[in-house]
């Protein structure tokens, strides 16, 4: 099974940028459809974005056309490229990652604040 250690959150101006990694030991990611989730206080977790296994990616509405998920199958980690970052975007990011039989696996979860 794989574990998932995430860097890169923290605190970022409206309008800003963060990048979020997330590094997959244990196992290769590609086995694995891989995505970023994310919760804020009061909120359910919701899907943020996704790549398939094959390869395929998703999106969540609110932030279409903003975030960009990418993986680097070499270094086993995949990113979430967080752009013209909003008020509505704070939360604790996750990376996930699922395999054939549908058990998932997180991340220990990373702080994005958004703030002037």
């Amino acid at each position: 099974q794989v574990q998932l250690v995430e860097s890169g959150g923290g605190l970022v101006q409206p309008g800003g940028s963060l990048r979020l990694s997330c590094t997959g030991n244990g196992s290769s990611l590609d086995y694995y459809a891989i995505g970023w989730f994310r919760e804020a206080p009061g909120n359910e977790r919701e899907l943020v974005a996704i790549i398939s296994t094959r390869g395929t990616t998703d999106y969540a509405a609110s932030v279409k056309g903003r975030f960009a998920i990418s993986k680097d199958n070499a270094k086993n980690m995949m990113f979430l490229q967080m752009d013209s970052l909003k008020p509505a975007d704070p939360a604790v990011y996750s990376c996930n990652a699922r395999n054939f039989l549908q058990a998932d696996f997180w991340g220990q979860g990373t702080q994005v604040l958004v703030s002037s």
